[in-house]
């Protein structure tokens, strides 16, 4: 976490001469994340450094949400060339940990989360490519492409492929919708002095597309890196059909999208480790392997369960053991 050479240079032209670069945080991309203390205020700097990252889809992406009028951090500065952006700084209350250390406000919390997700999803899509089925299968696939290599399993990706064309048929038309793509407890800070879906401030939405409004409630209640009980998941999916109306198959659509997305995360995971040198992201696989299985239980995964049953045996999955 040794911050950009560039940093310096770059925060002395944006007025921040004086301030000191402190580590903040990195993540499972190439994008690091400081913070910039100087006397009497702070920042964050984000550093997306090219050819690997391309910070101009996020600055696009929070206009877009700031000016729907949810919080999404401002820019103070930026350097395209070098792939640094000073941004606004919500401090370091993330809805995770504030969750680790009160458990109790789960219940608000998560309301609050749904909540905003039915308020952005009275807005049209922001103008942004779709969520398509290429798209969809190609995240899909990293399930057999990492996943099964790595635990020596030979399976039928063709028919994988297959399957998950024909479970998600039914939703491929709706992009109604700005899809996140990674709204979870680990994205969402809550912002001091700020009440409700204001106070919820946005981040890594970097990757958003137009696509289906089941998606990003799926991320946020099969969530990888926390555990969210089955009760509390049923609640929070009553709530948004509740208040978001959304059309006829609502429901059959968050569960495909669910097992779309566990299925894609095993594979990320999978990948961070053999090919990044990450293991911390096989301690997660036990728990997106339940949520999926959870997911293909549905009969609109029928399809799906079946080429899993035929290719990936039982003790292949969960807390099964990668070379």
């Amino acid at each position: 976490m040794t911050p950009p050479a560039a940093a310096p240079e770059f925060l002395k032209r944006a007025g921040w001469h004086d301030a000191e670069i402190l580590p903040l945080a990195g993540d499972a991309s190439f994008r690091r994340y400081f913070r910039v203390e100087a006397p009497g205020r702070h920042a964050v700097l984000m550093d997306s450094p090219a050819p690997h990252e391309d910070p101009r889809p996020f600055l696009t992406i929070a206009e877009h949400l700031i000016a729907l009028g949810f919080s999404a951090p401002h820019t103070l500065a930026a350097d395209l060339e070098h792939g640094l952006v000073l941004l606004e700084d919500f401090g370091d209350a993330r809805m995770r940990e504030v969750l680790d250390a009160a458990p109790e406000a789960e219940l608000r919390i998560y309301s609050d989360a749904v909540d905003l997700l039915a308020k952005l999803h009275k807005h049209r899509a922001a103008d942004l490519p779709p969520y398509d089925e290429k798209e969809y299968l190609r995240e899909a696939g990293l399930l057999t492409e990492w996943y099964a290599p790595a635990l020596g399993l030979d399976v039928d990706a063709d028919g994988y492929r297959a399957a998950w064309r024909e479970a998600l048929a039914p939703l491929l038309h709706d992009r109604s919708v700005t899809v996140l793509r990674d709204y979870h407890a680990e994205n969402i800070m809550l912002i001091d002095g700020r009440e409700g879906t204001d106070g919820l401030g946005l981040l890594d939405f970097q990757d958003a597309l137009a696509g289906h409004p089941a998606y990003d409630l799926v991320s946020l209640l099969q969530d990888a890196r926390r555990d969210v009980p089955e009760a509390l998941e049923a609640d929070m999916l009553n709530r948004y059909l509740e208040t978001a109306r959304p059309a006829d198959g609502f429901s059959d659509a968050y569960w495909l999208l669910g097992a779309q997305r566990n299925a894609k995360i095993v594979g990320i995971f999978t990948r961070l480790y053999k090919r990044d040198g990450k293991p911390r992201y096989l301690s997660y696989l036990p728990r997106v392997w339940d949520y999926l299985e959870r997911d293909l239980a549905q009969p609109a995964l029928a399809p799906v369960k079946a080429w899993f049953d035929a290719n990936i045996p039982a003790d292949k999955r969960g807390s099964a053991t990668i070379a």
